[in-house]
């Protein structure tokens, strides 16, 4: 039987989902900072694609990849052409940073849902 790695594909865009609100929050309360950069974290897709398990290595010849990539990076945000950089050298965009943090709460709610009723089927069948 194969491991089911749902549960660990949803707790690591939990844990995405967690570093992406902490980056946003703090976008929003360093709007009036000057010269304070906005931030982002790397998609979710960039992270998807570190995280999928690896074709095992079963000859010392094959090339050596990590098994799961941990990597979120947190970078400095493209510059939104809308605001620009403001006088005071801050580019936060406080509609975007809304925009994301509703984003990701529908994430997060999406998430939270599939967990749950996928635990709801594997209950079932135990069950029977």
């Amino acid at each position: 039987m194969q491991p089911i790695q749902l549960f660990a594909l949803a707790s690591r865009q939990a844990e995405w989902l967690s570093i992406r609100q902490e980056v946003v929050a703090s976008n929003i309360a360093n709007a009036n900072t000057p010269d304070y950069r906005a931030r982002e974290v790397t998609p979710f897709s960039a992270v998807l694609d570190e995280t999928v398990p690896r074709m095992a290595r079963t000859n010392p010849g094959h090339l050596a990849a990590s098994e799961y990539g941990d990597d979120v990076e947190v970078r400095e945000a493209a510059l939104n052409q809308e605001i620009g950089v403001l006088e005071s050298g801050n580019s936060v965009a406080l509609a975007d940073e809304l925009t994301k943090a509703g984003e990701i709460g529908r994430q997060h709610q999406l998430n939270t849902a599939l967990v749950t009723s996928f635990h709801r089927m594997m209950l079932m069948t135990v069950k029977r």
